[in-house]
């Protein structure tokens, strides 16, 4: 718990592990790296978590070199190895998006594995003990180190953004400008009385509207709020290595037995991202009469 020369309490140190390094305009007009939680939210909306941004980087890069190079070394016959590892989950995905997609897409695909793929590293990230980056970080003079980028809701959002423009992208260019604001106003509520029907349209928009608007919203808030309660949870169990060696020694078997649960929660949150966003698309592409 010593993360600098002075010994943290138990709320400085939730506060430190939960505090990105964030990077921004100071108000006095200069910019520079955030020293304390109130400098950061003093920065404002274009203030950046550098953290979050280099491991999620660092991260898709990682994918992306890794299963490059086994598409440049692939070897017929049966495949060993890694090569097992990526043919296997791209056959998973492939199978996800014939059972979840009925049109014609070649975006779909890669899209839902590089979901899958990158949103599982970045969870996978929770599971390196949580002293030991930010304890590196503090001997390079870095006071601040995040280091699970979904735990950040700058991340989770951009992402679910993402998704949520290219299902209005693919809307309009499916049905039409005509189409898509039909879907908008038409439904659920319709009438062959042309006074009654446009009565509804109001009505109909409000409704279409907020459940378009829920879709990146709780894509975003779901990945986040299950990533964040893990992480906290792992911090929180850290604190009984301070508390003596009877509750050390529990701390340790406790945070154990969690981490192998959570090996499910991280696979399972990226696969149900990569899920929503196949049906999301579906629906993109599905022309209602």
């Amino acid at each position: 718990m010593e993360m600098s020369s002075e010994t943290l309490t138990s709320a400085e140190y939730i506060h430190h592990h939960l505090t990105n390094l964030t990077y921004g305009r100071f108000a006095d007009g200069h910019w520079g790296f955030a020293h304390s939680g109130e400098e950061a939210r003093e920065m404002g909306f274009w203030a950046i978590h550098v953290d979050t941004m280099f491991w999620s980087i660092l991260l898709g890069a990682l994918f992306l070199w890794g299963f490059s190079r086994v598409a440049r070394n692939a070897t017929r016959g049966v495949p060993s190895g890694f090569q097992n590892l990526v043919e296997g989950l791209v056959d998973f995905v492939n199978n996800s998006v014939r059972g979840s997609f009925s049109h014609k897409n070649d975006l779909v695909a890669p899209l839902a594995l590089t979901l899958l793929v990158w949103i599982f590293l970045m969870n996978l990230m929770d599971l390196i003990p949580v002293d030991v980056l930010p304890w590196v970080s503090q001997r390079l003079g870095i006071h601040y180190q995040k280091v699970v980028p979904t735990t950040d809701p700058n991340a989770t959002f951009g992402m679910a953004i993402g998704v949520f423009l290219l299902t209005l992208y693919y809307s309009i260019k499916i049905k039409g400008v005509g189409g898509f604001v039909g879907e908008l106003t038409l439904h659920p509520f319709e009438s062959k009385n042309p006074i009654v029907k446009l009565l509804f349209i109001p009505v109909n928009f409000f409704l279409e509207f907020v459940s378009l608007i829920a879709k990146p919203v709780s894509l975003s808030l779901r990945l986040f709020g299950n990533m964040y309660a893990g992480e906290m949870i792992f911090i929180l169990i850290s604190l009984m290595y301070s508390a003596g060696v009877v509750l050390g020694v529990f701390g340790g078997a406790l945070q154990f037995v969690w981490a192998v649960f959570h090996i499910l929660v991280i696979t399972l949150q990226a696969f149900i991202f990569m899920t929503l966003t196949i049906v999301y698309l579906d629906m993109a592409h599905s022309e209602q009469h």
